[in-house]
């Protein structure tokens, strides 16, 4: 498929995450260089989102320390994403690089398509979602395969939690404020971050 939707829901909402994943590069906070994709133009779009369903943090990022960020579209409520439109070459090698692959494995996006769902592995970001499509393309992102009441849920790293609220504030033009006021309503960050302590990690917010 010559283009998709990726839908970020996590820390890849930041322009400056995601594009360790596209250029090369370690993340600021993180602690793992990416290779980049084997295509390294930039996205030919990129759009802000609503999802049905919601965001939980679960297990220890191996970049970041602390929970992760994982989708569940049986939650209550909304999930805030940004979409980029990218090639499906660069979506099977972003998903490459979340799992610690090198990029280069081809993923039948048009099997997600089909289906709405494709599981690539046990691990999480190894089951990829078809979310519909905007403008002619599907939306496409990836989550962990089981649901959000089957695992613990685990406190975010104040860098990966500084992440996703950036790219909150950049894609939605939100406040840092609201951002945080958000996030804090997540499984993982409720009653383990206060919306004042998620504020303070946004440089916008001291100014």
């Amino acid at each position: 498929m010559d283009q998709v939707w990726y839908a970020s829901y996590g820390s890849n909402m930041s322009a400056a995450r995601f594009g360790c994943y596209l250029y090369g590069g370690t993340p600021i906070g993180g602690t793992r260089r990416h290779p980049g994709c084997r295509d390294t133009s930039a996205p030919a779009d990129d759009q802000p989102l609503e999802l049905r369903g919601g965001v939980y943090f679960a297990g220890e990022s191996p970049n970041w320390t602390g929970g992760v960020a994982y989708y569940d579209p049986e939650l209550p409520g909304t999930a805030y994403a940004r979409a980029y439109l990218v090639t499906g070459e660069q979506f099977a090698d972003v998903a490459a690089q979340e799992t610690g692959r090198e990029p280069g494995t081809e993923i039948d996006v048009t099997a997600v398509v089909r289906d709405g769902r494709l599981r690539l592995g046990p691990g999480g970001y190894e089951t990829l979602l078809c979310l519909g499509e905007r403008d002619g393309h599907p939306i496409v992102t990836f989550t962990a395969p089981y649901p959000a009441g089957a695992v613990e849920h685990t406190r975010p790293a104040a860098a990966y939690l500084r992440t996703l609220a950036e790219g909150l504030v950049q894609s939605r033009e939100w406040t840092p404020e609201k951002a945080a006021a958000y996030l804090v309503e997540l499984s993982g960050v409720r009653g383990n971050w206060t919306a004042a302590e998620v504020t303070a990690l946004l440089p916008e917010a001291a100014g």
